[in-house]
C-alpha cells in the first residue's frame, strides 16, 4: 500500500490565514450586516500601474501573432528580466551579479518553501522568531523540523525577536547549519543595520552556515542606511541566497512573479567533504520541476524598471506607507506600544496588558469589527502582539483607526 509521509501530519491543522478567515467567517454569519475591515491578511489593494498593465496588453497581442507567440521559456526566467534585474536592482548598490545567478519564479512564497531541498534533511536550522509561518513549515514536511512540543519544533533554533531585545536577534550560541532570516521584517515590520547583517555574514563564513535571507519588502525601506540586499555585505556571496518578490512592491499577488538569488561561488559539503556549487544544483530542480514564470508576467515584471514604472510603483508604496503612518501615529496617541511601519508595510501592535494574542483577536474582531493577525501564529515570541497591514484603502485605514480610537 501506499504510505503517506507522516510529517505532513505534525502541521497544524490549518494554515495561519486559513484560521483567521473560519473564525472571520463564522463572524459575519453571525454578523451578516456588520461591515468588517481587514487589516490581516497581506495582500495588496492599489490596482497595477499603468506601465505594468501596458506591457501585460502589449504581450497579450504578441502572443496573438505567430511572430509573436512564446511557448515553454527559459526555466531561469528570460534574459530581458533577469539583466532588467541586475541593472536595476543590484548595480546602483554596487553589487556585481551575472544574469546566470538571477532565477525567474511565480513569487517568492514559492522559492522560500521549495529552497530547503537543496539541503539534506538532518540539517540544523535557526529562525528568527516570530517569523513567516512557510519557513517552519516547509522544513516540517520534509522531517527537518522535528517534534512539536509547547509550540516549539525539537531541531529549530530559535532567535527571539521582542520589544525586550529591540527586536535585534542575537546569534545563535551554538553551530547551526541554515539560518532563516526576513529583512524588513514579516511580521515585526522591524529591520536590520548593516553593522547587524554584518554580524550574520561573519557568523556564517565563520560557521560555514547557509543563509536564506527575505527580501520580498526591501522596497519599503525609507531609511538610506538600512540594506536592502544581504549582498551589500563583503562575503555574503559565499554565504546566502537571496529571495525579491514583485508581490507587495508592484502589486503582483495575483500575477505572481519574483524571483531568487542563488551566487556562483555559494558552495555546500557533501559527507566526504566535497564542496558543491548549489546555483548548479538549483538550476537543475528548477529544470525539473518548473517550468519557468509566463511570458506576460516577465513582460510586466520588466515594467517596472523603466522610467514611468519605478516612479509609478514608488507612488502606490508611499500610498501604503501614508497608511501606516496613519496608524503608528493613531495606536501610539492611543497609549499602544507599536513597532514597524517606518521601513514596512507592517505594523507590529503589543496587546494592552501582554493579552493572548487571538483573545486580543476576537476582541478586536467582536468589538470594532476590525481584522487583525494574532502574533502567536508566526511563533512563540510572537505572544502578546498583533500584526496589522497597510495594505488597504485610506478610507478604510482611517475608518478602522477611527473605529479602534472609540473602543481602545
Amino acid at each position: 500500500m501506499a504510505l503517506v509521509n507522516e510529517h505532513f501530519l505534525k502541521l497544524p491543522n490549518n494554515y495561519l490565514f486559513a484560521d483567521i478567515a473560519k473564525k472571520v467567517n463564522a463572524f459575519k454569519v453571525s454578523h451578516p450586516s456588520t461591515n468588517v475591515i481587514s487589516l490581516g491578511i497581506g495582500d495588496v489593494t492599489q490596482p497595477l500601474c499603468p506601465a505594468v498593465a501596458e506591457a501585460m496588453h502589449k504581450a497579450v497581442n504578441e502572443m496573438t501573432t505567430s511572430e509573436g507567440f512564446h511557448g515553454y521559456g527559459p526555466e531561469q526566467g528570460y534574459l530581458f528580466l533577469r539583466e532588467a534585474i541586475v541593472k536595476n536592482d543590484f548595480l546602483p548598490r554596487g553589487i556585481h551579479l551575472d544574469p546566470s545567478e538571477i532565477f525567474v519564479n511565480d513569487g517568492a512564497k514559492s522559492d522560500t518553501g521549495n529552497i530547503q531541498e537543496l539541503v539534506r534533511w538532518d540539517n540544523s536550522i535557526g529562525v528568527t522568531d516570530p517569523i513567516y509561518p512557510v519557513y517552519i513549515d516547509s522544513n516540517v514536511m520534509i522531517g527537518r523540523a522535528g517534534e512539536i512540543k509547547d509550540g516549539k519544533w525539537s531541531n529549530v533554533v530559535y532567535l527571539p525577536c521582542m520589544a525586550e531585545n529591540n527586536f535585534v536577534p542575537q546569534l545563535p550560541d551554538r553551530r547551526v547549519d541554515i539560518i532563516y532570516l526576513c529583512y524588513p521584517n514579516n511580521p515585526t515590520g522591524t529591520v536590520i543595520s548593516k553593522e547587524e547583517l554584518r554580524k550574520w555574514v561573519n557568523y556564517a563564513l565563520k560557521n560555514d552556515t547557509l543563509i536564506f535571507y527575505d527580501a520580498a519588502y526591501e522596497a519599503y525601506i525609507q531609511d538610506p542606511d538600512i540594506p536592502h540586499s544581504i549582498y551589500e555585505i563583503k562575503g555574503a556571496r559565499k554565504v546566502a541566497i537571496e529571495f525579491h518578490s514583485y508581490s507587495k512592491t508592484a502589486g503582483f499577488t495575483g500575477v505572481r512573479c519574483g524571483y531568487t538569488v542563488v551566487p556562483k561561488e555559494l558552495t555546500a559539503s557533501t559527507l566526504s567533504g566535497e564542496r558543491i556549487a548549489l546555483n548548479h544544483l538549483w538550476y537543475r530542480r528548477q529544470c525539473t520541476k518548473f517550468n519557468g514564470t509566463s511570458y506576460i508576467s516577465q513582460r510586466a515584471a520588466e515594467a517596472t524598471y523603466t522610467p514611468e514604472g519605478k516612479e509609478q510603483v514608488k507612488k502606490t508604496i508611499s500610498y501604503y506607507m501614508d497608511n501606516a503612518r496613519m496608524m503608528r501615529d493613531t495606536l501610539t496617541g492611543l497609549g499602544l506600544e507599536v513597532f514597524g511601519g517606518e521601513n514596512a508595510p507592517y505594523i507590529w501592535l503589543k496587546t494592552p496588558s501582554g493579552e493572548d494574542s487571538w483573545r486580543f483577536f476576537e476582541q478586536m474582531l467582536y468589538n470594532a469589527h476590525v481584522v487583525c493577525t494574532p502574533g502567536v501564529g508566526f511563533g512563540p515570541s510572537g505572544q502578546g502582539y498583533v500584526r496589522l497591514t497597510a495594505f488597504g484603502s485610506h478610507e478604510n485605514c482611517a475608518e478602522a483607526m477611527e473605529r479602534l480610537r472609540k473602543w481602545i
